[in-house]
């Protein structure tokens, strides 16, 4: 299948998902995650009019974000180590892995040298595998205290990995887990803004994240395919 027609039928089961959930298909972006194939690939994508691209390692996004970063968002979606901070702040708009206070800090540090404000999710590990990242969930409000202190993070949302199920469906806790949590931390304005983002949803199980209220969704291989 082409890279476009894979865009159109993403396009499609978005559509339908956002239908079953009452929401709008604007509701929901589309990162493409362009980890796994070449910086023509990533062009690719970015010519069919697709406007942000998610990569997890600075070492492997580096040449394709040097030929590129001039087009679409950028975000970094991988785990990331605190002493590569400085490698990725201000180059990518979004960081979804914010899981820790030293990386907290390294990031507002960075951030602050620039001048700028860093948009972060606090990723959060819903479902608790001890493979994943993220704070436990009984972490996530005190945590977020102590970020809303620090004047160089903007916090956007929050960010999840479902366990990999053979029927999405059974993701769907995870998800809403994710949502509750987000609409918790709202409530009790822990944060001078409202959180809007939620992370959540890849190639496998993104149609079920959308109808539990993701508008983010991270697609790799059924979006852009896989060539390494």
């Amino acid at each position: 299948m082409s890279l476009q027609a894979r865009i159109e039928e993403v396009k499609t089961r978005i559509a339908a998902a956002c239908g079953r959930a009452g929401r709008q298909a604007e509701e929901v972006q589309t990162i493409a995650v362009t980890k796994y194939v070449s910086l023509e690939t990533t062009k690719a994508v970015l010519d069919e009019g697709l406007q942000h691209i998610g990569e997890n390692r600075w070492q492997d996004v580096k040449p394709k974000w040097e030929a590129l970063h001039d087009r679409g968002t950028w975000h970094f979606i991988g785990h990331l180590q605190t002493n590569k901070v400085k490698d990725v702040i201000g180059k990518f708009a979004y960081i979804h892995s914010l899981d820790r206070m030293s990386l907290a800090k390294e990031i507002d540090k960075q951030a602050a040298a620039l001048g700028i404000q860093a948009n972060c999710l606090l990723q959060v590990n819903i479902s608790g595998e001890e493979s994943k990242y993220g704070l436990q969930p009984e972490q996530v409000m005190e945590f977020a205290s102590e970020v809303s202190t620090m004047k160089h993070i903007h916090i956007a949302g929050l960010m999840t990995m479902a366990p990999y199920e053979a029927e999405a469906e059974q993701t769907r806790p995870v998800f809403r887990g994710l949502r509750e949590l987000r609409d918790r931390l709202n409530e009790q304005h822990i944060f001078p803004y409202a959180l809007t983002e939620l992370s959540m949803g890849m190639s496998g199980d993104f149609e079920v994240a959308i109808e539990e209220g993701a508008t983010w969704i991270r697609l790799g291989t059924v979006l852009v395919g896989k060539e390494l």
